[in-house]
């Protein structure tokens, strides 16, 4: 009777290991989705750093090696000027400027203006970079092949 008993009680213990649930997590998934994302980012970066849409003007002339990011002025069809991308008055350039300069005044300042606005608005922003104390400053255009 004592066998009987002792029987059944090891009959349940392998049908209970015969139905263990498994432990192991299967990354393949998440491993694809981590490059998808990856390759989605590395294609995308580069058009998020584009800043004020303007339509620069085409001259012929050799690009400008910077091995630092400059601080960017630009001038909008509108007349708006922005400090990288933030919107600034005209008689905030120099203050402003003053308070980001990383290097003091021997920093180079970047001139964008649009192609659509009038030589006295770039001239304007100029003077104003100039009356701040700065006198590396640079015409950004395009390449007229481009």
């Amino acid at each position: 009777m004592g066998m009987s008993v002792h029987k059944g009680i090891t009959g349940r213990r392998r049908r209970a290991r015969r139905h263990a649930p498994m432990h192991e997590i299967n990354v393949t998934p998440f491993v694809d989705v981590m490059l998808v994302l990856l390759i989605i980012f590395m294609v995308t970066a580069p058009l998020l750093t584009v800043g004020v849409p303007i339509e620069l003007p085409e001259s012929k002339g050799q690009q400008l090696q910077a091995n630092k990011d400059p601080v960017t002025i630009s001038v909008d069809r509108s007349g708006k000027v922005f400090i990288q991308e933030t919107e600034i008055k005209l008689d905030e350039i120099a203050p402003k400027l003053r308070a980001i300069a990383k290097s003091g005044y021997d920093e180079q300042i970047f001139v964008r203006g649009d192609r659509g606005i009038d030589y006295g608005t770039v001239m304007r922003v100029m003077g104003r970079i100039k009356s701040a104390g700065f006198t590396k400053v640079s015409l950004v255009t395009e390449s007229e092949g481009s």
